[in-house]
């Protein structure tokens, strides 16, 4: 099975995987409300925390990924039960009441360790967000706000990742290659931010960002149904209720740090835009204005000439192979950690092309797995990020539950002339999403409810 999940070896695995979160969580939920306020208390709702998380973290992940409709259909209803249960439970008064009696309970508060202490905190901070301190039809109104928003979340940022289709007539006939062709038409997946043809780069540009109504619809309803939701559990905007408790504090924090930047940054870019111009004119002078597309490229030109370093003359030194050597040797100097391949069992990756790899720390030992997906295929998002399959947990029976992780990102495939070369920015972007990764191994938190 998927991530060597029993049940995922089929798409209805899910419903069986789904069903079996649900009745443990309410066999805590239960024990939750019955046990005297202490440790327990937190541990068992961190253990509520991680029945369901186990399901829809992964499930949030195949439903994008996964080559197979059927399996990504069935995460998606996966995802969308989970994510209704977890509101629900965020409303629950019983339940809240059962934490509320602890934090109460100065006695109980003080045998608590810190990590403990903040742990019970944080999940007594859901409840608040949510809107407990409701009544009942607002927490009913309030849940079903929170459902709407998560399909409505999932329709936009799948409508983000989808290719647009042109008729190839329309493009001119020597560039048309840049893009994949589908009988008479081509579709373009992304912005070619580091082509060197500036008309590739306007195409791509003014193509894939084309405006899409049903997406203009959706974000708009999402953003109205957001402020619905803050408003009814008692906040200015959506933004003071995303803020509340992070180090940003709220709108005004981050509205003011941006300005300030800004104002730090305009002389420097003001002339590294007049740089640019110059370039441009120089390459292009019959189209020597800069376009929003020229940005991404021009400034890798600039960098390049800043510091007299030509991309194409070291991008053969950086083929994935070396890349992931070169990682490996930081890690293992760095932190005493090392990359191992493992070999993986039928049904356990959803493509042939993903890597499973085994981190291992010189004195602790195994610390978890992490499974690349590096590779473009059809119908893969075209996105580079890092996904939490399974946080990592101290368990009940003394065990630490080992995190699992997925980096995906949207490499080239090598050849049979030529391994797969990255980019500067692939390369910055393999290394960023790596340290995600590291971070979900090192993080040996006692509660999975703060892991990474």
């Amino acid at each position: 099975g998927l991530f060597g999940v029993p049940e995922l070896s089929c798409p209805e695995g899910f419903q069986e995987a789904q069903d079996k979160a649900l009745q443990e969580s309410e066999q805590l939920v239960q024990k939750a409300c019955s046990v005297p306020p202490g440790p327990e208390t937190v541990m068992i709702f961190d253990q509520l925390s991680d029945s369901l998380c186990r399901v829809a973290d992964l499930a949030d992940f195949v439903k994008i990924a996964h080559p197979d409709f059927a399996f990504r259909e069935a995460a998606e209803e996966a995802c969308r039960s989970i994510g209704t249960v977890v509101e629900k439970l965020n409303t629950d008064v019983e339940l809240c009441q059962s934490l509320r009696r602890l934090l109460a309970d100065e006695i109980a508060m003080s045998s608590l360790d810190p990590e403990t202490r903040r742990v019970a905190e944080l999940f007594m901070f859901d409840f608040e967000i949510s809107g407990i301190h409701l009544d009942e039809e607002k927490r009913k109104k309030a849940v079903n706000l929170n459902v709407k928003i998560l399909d409505l979340c999932n329709e936009f940022l799948t409508g983000t990742h989808l290719p647009n289709k042109i008729d190839k007539h329309v493009l001119p006939e020597h560039i048309r290659y840049n893009f994949t062709a589908e009988g008479n038409y081509l579709q373009v997946a992304g912005l070619h931010a580091d082509c060197p043809d500036d008309l590739v780069r306007e195409a791509a540009y003014k193509i894939f960002l084309y405006p899409n109504a049903e997406q203009l619809s959706r974000l708009e309803e999402l953003l109205t149904s957001r402020n619905n939701l803050a408003q009814l559990v008692g906040y200015d905007t959506f933004a003071h209720r995303a803020l509340q408790g992070t180090m940003a504090k709220d709108p005004e924090t981050v509205r003011q740090f941006l300005e300030t930047l800004s104002d730090q940054l305009s002389k420097r870019t003001q002339k590294d835009f007049e740089m640019m111009a110059k370039m441009k004119m120089k390459l292009n002078p019959q189209n020597s204005k800069l376009m929003p597309w020229d940005h991404p490229y021009y400034s890798g030109v600039l960098r390049a000439e800043r510091y007299n370093i030509d991309p194409g003359l070291y991008c053969p030194f950086f083929s994935l192979g070396a890349c992931m050597e070169g990682l490996n040797s930081l890690f293992s100097q760095l932190l005493g950690i090392s990359l191992y391949a493992e070999q993986t069992q039928k049904g356990e990756v959803w493509s042939e092309d993903v890597r499973k790899l085994a981190v291992v720390h010189e004195t602790e030992g195994l610390l978890g797995y992490i499974y690349c997906d590096f590779f473009q295929r059809p119908d893969k998002p075209h996105q580079d990020c890092h996904f939490t399959v399974r946080g990592g947990r101290l368990k009940e029976n003394g065990e630490y539950q080992l995190p699992v992780v997925v980096l995906m990102l949207s490499l080239p495939h090598s050849t049979r002339g030529a391994p797969t070369l990255l980019s500067p920015g692939m390369m910055e972007n393999l290394f960023h999403e790596m340290g995600h990764a590291m971070h979900s191994m090192l993080g040996r938190t006692r509660y999975q409810h703060v892991t990474g």
